[in-house]
Parts: C-alpha cells; sequence; structure tokens
C-alpha cells in the first residue's frame, strides 16, 4: 500500500523559512517520480516542485530561487525547503507520487497523495 505523509507545516511570518518532510512507503524514489503541489482557498491545486527518477527537477516560476526539492532515496523521504516565504505561499501542501518515471505538472498525473500539511505566512 502506497502511503505519503507531509509534515513541518507550520505558521511563520514573511521572510522566514520552513521545511516540509513527506515520508513515503509502498513504492520507492528510483521507481516513480514524486513532487509537492499546494492549495491554497478558493485556488486550484498547483505544482510547487517536482522531481522525476533521474533527479531533474521542477519548479513554479513563483518559487524559483526560494524553494529547494530533495530526496533521500535511501529512506524514502522527500523534503522541500521554502525560504524567503511571503503571505501568497499560504496553502496546504501536498506530496504525491506519480507511476511513471518524470515528473508532471497536472495533479490527475499523479495517484497517491498524502494528507497535506498547512503553511500559513503572515504579513
Amino acid at each position: 500500500e502506497v502511503q505519503l505523509v507531509e509534515s513541518g507545516g507550520g505558521l511563520v511570518q514573511a521572510g522566514g523559512s520552513l521545511r516540509l518532510t513527506c515520508a513515503a512507503s509502498g513504492f520507492t524514489f528510483d521507481d516513480w517520480a514524486i513532487a509537492w503541489f499546494r492549495q491554497a482557498p478558493g485556488k486550484e491545486r498547483e505544482g510547487v516542485s517536482c522531481i522525476s527518477t533521474d533527479g531533474s527537477t521542477y519548479y513554479a516560476d513563483s518559487v524559483k530561487g526560494r524553494f529547494t526539492i530533495s530526496s533521500d532515496n535511501a529512506n524514502n523521504i522527500l523534503y522541500l525547503q521554502m525560504n524567503s516565504l511571503t503571505p501568497e505561499d499560504t496553502a496546504v501542501y501536498y506530496c504525491a507520487a506519480r507511476r511513471y518515471y518524470s515528473y508532471s505538472t497536472d495533479p490527475s498525473d499523479y495517484f497517491a497523495w498524502g494528507q497535506g500539511t498547512q503553511v500559513t505566512v503572515s504579513s
């Protein structure tokens, strides 16, 4: 059974940092692409950052230079380091797995999702 469990969210002031963690089980990062999505109230779920099995990465324009995705493949843990946070980054953040080697920014291409972790950035 594939499971994804996010942690690390919280309340932070603008300009601050958070590191999100996603613990995965039931598959390995060597086989499937994984990603971070976020959804703010009243908005569609959007791809924040993705990583393919070959290590290639994607970042949304809004987070480039501020967020860094990384993975510990030995322990099946996915990270998202978020720096210089702004109120526009406030959302529920989800990690997701795709049954394919390359990433996608379309949420419908991912079959497994975590429960999400809330990130709130105050101004």
